[in-house]
């Protein structure tokens, strides 16, 4: 009687250490999860801030008649394409954020154009409101970069935890899932300088 008495507790006793286990398990892991949400909620917010930048770009340079229509349309097209693609930060995949970030380089690469086209119009390089249009676009991919970088930080700091024994034991029962990173577009390794003078 008494043997299986111990045995009982004993069992109950693993049991109750297993549970604890999973539970602290989960609760290391969600404010992770959560910060990595969080983080993707700011890079987000950095995209949509240069989206919104676009349309008074656009606007502005249209107002030159000269101006290269089919570089605008371009612009357009690709700010359309950037904002419809949309991920749920609880489950990012490394096939939806490649499919993010080739929306986000074609909307990038419009940009470019864009910009080395206007440097052929002195008029529209002196209009103040464009310049400051062009100076916000310039510290929101600043903003951009750093969001993506400290979503990076998140998703690795989330990625150790799940990889690491015994949470890799129970980390996908419990829910969590490793999360993609943002790498380097091809050939951004060497990228050309891009300076914008606005003194002449």
């Amino acid at each position: 009687m008494k043997k299986g008495l111990i045995a009982i507790i004993a069992v109950v006793g693993v049991i109750a250490l297993i549970g604890m286990y999973v539970a602290n398990t989960n609760n290391r892991l969600v404010p992770l999860d959560e910060s990595v949400s969080a983080q993707w909620g700011n890079v987000e917010s950095a995209y949509q801030r240069r989206a919104d930048l676009i349309p008074n770009i656009v606007s502005t340079a249209k107002g030159y008649a000269e101006f290269e229509q089919s570089t605008l349309v371009k612009v357009t097209e690709a700010r359309s394409k950037a904002t419809s693609v949309n991920i749920d930060p609880s489950n990012i995949t490394p096939e939806q954020l490649q499919q993010f970030q080739q929306a986000q380089s074609g909307l990038t690469s419009a940009l470019s154009r864009l910009l080395a086209t206007f440097e052929r119009y002195p008029d529209l390089k002196a209009n103040e409101n464009f310049r400051e249009l062009i100076n916000e676009l310039e510290r929101t991919e600043n903003r951009i970069n750093v969001e993506r970088n400290r979503f990076n930080e998140r998703a690795k700091e989330l990625n150790q935890e799940i990889r690491m024994f015994p949470t890799s034991l129970i980390a996908g029962m419990l829910g969590f899932d490793s999360r993609a990173y943002f790498e380097a577009d091809a050939g951004t390794e060497n990228a050309p300088d891009v300076e914008f003078d606005f003194g002449s």
